[in-house]
């Protein structure tokens, strides 16, 4: 371990910790500058995975009324009345969980596989091309009407969760991509993005369970810069995610893909010709 692992592990804590609450892909970002800092891209998927739990603290810290109230309904929860008021928001989260673990495990084994194939550059550029399809996902979802709608059914928990799935890709946004199907299913903003962030607490423990499994223990990184990468997400994670929830709601988050997706695919471009 020297300086600069630690260094880079502040680095990718602070970017988690700051992205994970926006409609840009977390990973995406995340996996572009530890592959900028030198990390090989295989290894960058990975990390970009496993460090997602930083962020799920900050989460299950943030909306720890929500959760005590679903798993307080837990003893009275009948198939009947799965998706009644009081059960809905359990339910939901447990179907959505499994789809994305039926959708994301085959694509995670396919990313990891593509990504170590792929020099730096071109690992960067495919990142943009997936980001700037976020950004036309999010542009079109801007362009529905919103609706009143609060409660989730099984159609949502269905296709959120398949979406979710998708989301394991590097560069499609978790966030963008599940609320962007909450609004396509008439559901306000506020709503939306309190579903997709209750829904990212176990996709998130999964992926990274997951991702350990796969590299045989921490994936390319030594347990003392992996506690202060998690530790630094959390404590970044918590404190920000008001003030971007707040951003959320007056930037036009599309022309952020697009331009973070162009970036991305000129850089990394430029990076595979000189490589």
């Amino acid at each position: 371990m020297t300086t600069t692992d630690l260094l880079i592990a502040v680095l990718a804590g602070i970017v988690q910790g700051v992205v994970e609450w926006l409609p840009v892909s977390s990973q995406g970002n995340l996996s572009l500058v530890l592959t900028l800092v030198g990390t090989d891209p295989a290894v960058a998927v990975q990390l970009a995975l496993f460090l997602q739990v930083g962020t799920t603290l900050s989460a299950a810290t943030y909306y720890r009324e929500d959760i005590a109230t679903a798993l307080g309904a837990l003893p009275g929860w009948r198939p009947s009345t799965a998706y009644d008021a009081d059960h809905a928001l359990a339910t939901y989260v447990v179907v959505a969980s499994l789809f994305t673990g039926l959708v994301g495990i085959p694509l995670y084994v396919f990313a990891v596989d593509i990504a170590g194939r792929l020099t730096g550059g071109v690992f960067i550029g495919a990142i943009g091309v997936l980001l700037v399809v976020t950004g036309l996902l999010q542009r079109a979802s801007d362009a529905v009407s919103m609706g009143g709608r609060e409660s989730p059914s099984l159609v949502d928990s269905v296709l959120v969760g398949s979406a979710q799935g998708v989301a394991i890709l590097p560069g499609i946004s978790r966030s963008g991509v599940t609320a962007s199907a909450l609004l396509f299913r008439s559901y306000d903003p506020p709503s939306a993005f309190r579903l997709s962030f209750l829904l990212s607490i176990p996709a998130s423990v999964g992926a990274a369970l997951l991702t350990v499994a796969g590299a045989g223990g921490l994936p390319g990184i030594d347990p003392v810069p992996a506690a202060v990468a998690l530790g630094v997400s959390a404590v970044v994670g918590y404190v920000t995610i008001d003030a971007l929830m707040r951003v959320v709601e007056r930037v036009p988050f599309a022309t952020v893909c697009f331009a973070l997706g162009a970036l991305a695919i000129v850089g990394g471009g430029g990076i595979a010709l000189v490589v």
